[in-house]
């Protein structure tokens, strides 16, 4: 019994963490930086963006994000997103490392276009 409480309480933690992650990356006015001329940055491999993606998104993935970083403008700002959101994560950490100063962490492509259409519904 005292296995399945501490269990569900790791559960309930970790959907708490994930909810106010969620809400923090979503709600924190990425659609005002994107409105304003914020770049999607999405980093994850050719082959998952050519599947889907944020139309007008730039692809470079995790892993050539250290080699190529250099075709970005560090003065722009820039939004990352990845699948799940743990590679836009450290994309984002990478780029404020080389001096990036308006990089902000978009979460999943998905959550972040579902958002962006939502709010376009609602402003119409």
């Amino acid at each position: 019994m005292k296995n399945i409480l501490i269990f569900c309480g790791i559960a309930l933690l970790i959907y708490i963490v994930y909810r106010v992650y969620k809400y923090q990356t979503l709600d924190d006015g990425l659609d005002k930086l994107i409105k304003n001329g914020a770049i999607i940055l999405d980093v994850r491999t050719e082959k998952e963006f050519e599947t889907g993606h944020i139309a007008g998104s730039q692809n470079i993935s995790l892993g050539t994000i250290r080699e190529r970083y250099i075709e970005l403008d560090p003065d722009k700002t820039y939004i990352t997103v990845c699948s799940h959101g743990l590679r836009s994560v450290k994309v984002e950490s990478i780029l404020k490392e080389k001096g990036f100063k308006n990089v902000y962490n978009g979460g999943a492509w998905s959550d972040l276009q579902k958002s962006f259409n939502l709010k376009a519904s609602e402003n119409r």
